[in-house]
């Protein structure tokens, strides 16, 4: 998928390649800092197929708001959801999860979250290719 086409998919800015976090993540994505002012706000674009591995957020949650194209949502434990424009999922703090986009077609979300003093993020293993496959 090239650049243009990437950033028709939502009306925020692409941004640059996700490069700090590449190795969190299968495929490619991008990354714009749209806020740091209290609330730190990203929009995060995922090429087809594209997805980040389980993590967890400490000490904060974290929302994401959909913003173009159709993703994927799963805590661990429990089942899949797709995600599409318009779609808003709270994630509380210390729940293990991953999202990122379907295999053919590129999804793009804010991610809204609020920094707390001794907060982190924990990344973990990465969405196999066997797992993801059996999402359709």
């Amino acid at each position: 998928m090239n650049i243009e086409e990437l950033e028709k998919v939502s009306n925020f800015s692409l941004g640059e390649e996700n490069t700090a976090y590449a190795k969190y993540f299968i495929g490619k994505s991008y990354l714009s800092l749209l806020n740091d002012k209290e609330a730190v706000i990203c929009n995060i674009t995922f090429e087809p197929g594209c997805r980040n591995n389980w993590h967890i957020h400490h000490g904060s949650g974290q929302i994401l708001i959909c913003v173009g194209g159709h993703g994927w949502y799963q805590e661990f434990g429990k089942e899949p959801q797709l995600l599409k424009s318009g779609d808003v999922v709270y994630i509380a703090p210390e729940i293990k999860h991953w999202h990122g986009a379907v295999a053919e077609e590129a999804f793009a979300h804010l991610a809204l979250s609020i920094p707390v003093e001794g907060g982190s993020n924990e990344w973990c293993e990465p969405v196999t290719d066997e797992e993801y496959k059996k999402l359709g």
